[in-house]
């Protein structure tokens, strides 16, 4: 698609998707026109010139992520699109509320599985589902985190269709990264693109990591009046070791990998400094269960503190998000959370999910099985977009490939129809095209729950493609929540 006319956009084709700028072809966005007329004003060449001046500006402030499966290029900057991504202020109330919803119900439902299990007595969701869970952790059957939550940081992966309609197409309950970017995207904006932004009255971003800090003070234990946070991270070799020390910087507390804490005799944990040790009372960690504590969980880490867990059940230090947590991301649990919002908050989903055949039970293999090539399947317990099979667009080959690994294995898969994603226009070599689009807005829960105006927009630049994760190619945009 060369770009040829003389404004940016006028050349510009949705290909029949819908558009986050221009919307349906018969119900134009009213919200985004300043933001049009905006762009129009700005040529092709303007656009290239101040986009690779904004990728050098990632570059020489080190915002990186690391890719380990391509050993000639591990780190690298995540390519980012200068075209922002752009909601109105009603289609962000719907959001907003949906995802308040969704983070109640599974806090309630993490709450409850290491508790009564009611859930599972009322034939609501199968126990095997929990129980053979990798990540479900028996070892905190019977414990009550802080406040009742599990999920205190939470990233809601939403797609919108291609009536406008915003689907949910995963949890993240665990450690969702990827909020540093959202940040780091506006500042990036406002220094390269004033004139676009001007007149534009878009919520701010900036007060993330103050909000963070807030929830998780929040969780100290209650005799503690000026609580201490850290924020744990497993290393400058881990993937966002970039976003762990942006979180830090942001919420002003240090941050420490396992070889800097240590519990003593009385279960209090204490951070080493040059002055002795120093107390800690929360702790943000973004280090997996399985490598937290090797007292607990894994015996060879050297990455986690001993003795952490038991400080931990006994209340003497909070951790953030909670130990067990990523039950909640499990693909297949996704696929019951319209009935867990039903069944603890008695309410109809605000966001409805995207149509799921469940691979264990003998109707889902059946149908996912006799529609492989119409549908996309996805192993349970991946992320970055590893393991998937794009049916409408696999070879032969990799159709047949699947069709075996579900056989062999059919409780590690979930199939879905292939959602037609909307687009955003992109900045390509070609010109001003369309890409589709997802975003992950971030909440924060501690005495109540706060959602992030706006999330990280990623983009799948590759042509056709509908993998939008960064491991996989994709980039990402500013995405700017109208007032």
């Amino acid at each position: 698609m060369a770009q040829t006319d003389s404004t940016l956009l006028s050349a510009y084709d949705p290909d029949g998707y819908y558009c986050e700028l221009h919307g349906l072809p018969n119900q134009p966005l009213i919200e985004t026109e300043q933001t049009r007329r905006h762009l129009d004003r700005i040529t092709l060449e303007q656009l290239r010139t101040r986009s690779a001046d904004a990728e050098r500006e990632l570059y020489n402030f080190g915002i990186t992520f690391t890719v380990y499966t391509q050993k000639d290029a591990v780190d690298r900057i995540l390519p980012f699109d200068v075209i922002p991504r752009v909601i109105s202020a009603a289609d962000w109330k719907i959001m907003e509320t949906g995802v308040k919803q969704r983070v109640a119900a599974i806090n309630a439902f993490l709450l409850d599985i290491y508790g009564a299990g009611k859930v599972i007595k009322d034939g609501v969701i199968p126990g095997e589902l929990i129980y053979s869970n990798p990540n479900y952790r028996p070892e905190m059957e019977g414990f009550a985190p802080p406040l009742g939550t599990y999920a205190h940081i939470d990233g809601t992966d939403i797609v919108r269709d291609h009536l406008g309609t915003f689907r949910v197409l995963e949890d993240n309950a665990r450690t969702p990264s990827g909020v540093s970017y959202v940040v780091e995207n506006r500042h990036l904006m406002q220094r390269a693109f004033p004139d676009l932004m001007a007149g534009v009255g878009i919520r701010p971003v900036s007060n993330y990591g103050d909000k963070l800090h807030e929830a998780l003070a929040a969780l100290a234990p209650k005799e503690v009046l000026d609580p201490q946070v850290a924020l744990l991270s497993p290393g400058v070799f881990n993937s966002a070791y970039f976003e762990h020390i942006f979180l830090a910087r942001e919420m002003g507390v240090p941050l420490v990998e396992g070889r800097d804490l240590v519990v003593e005799a009385d279960d209090r944990v204490f951070m080493k400094t040059v002055a002795g040790y120093k107390p800690v009372h929360v702790i943000y960690r973004r280090i997996n269960d399985d490598f937290l504590d090797p007292l607990a969980f894994n015996p060879d880490s050297m990455l986690g503190v001993p003795g952490l867990f038991a400080a931990y059940r006994k209340g003497t230090v909070a951790l953030a998000n909670a130990v067990g947590t990523g039950v909640a991301d499990d693909k297949a649990v996704y696929a019951y959370m319209p009935r867990l919002i039903k069944y603890y908050l008695d309410e109809d989903p605000i966001l409805a999910n995207v149509d799921t055949h469940i691979c264990r039970e003998p109707e889902g293999l059946s149908y996912t099985l006799d529609h492989l090539e119409e549908l996309v399947v996805k192993p349970v317990g991946e992320a970055g977009g590893y393991g998937i099979t794009v049916g409408p667009r696999a070879s032969q080959e990799e159709i047949e490939s699947c069709r075996a690994a579900l056989q062999a294995d059919p409780a590690n898969y979930i199939s879905q129809p292939m959602v037609r994603l909307s687009v955003c226009p992109t900045l390509t070599d070609e010109g001003v095209a369309p890409r589709h689009v997802d975003l992950r807005p971030f909440a924060i829960t501690g005495q109540s729950t706060w959602v992030l105006p706006g999330g990280l927009t990623r983009v799948a630049l590759r042509k056709g493609s509908i993998i939008v994760n960064s491991s996989q190619g994709g980039g990402s945009k500013d995405t700017w929540v109208l007032e």
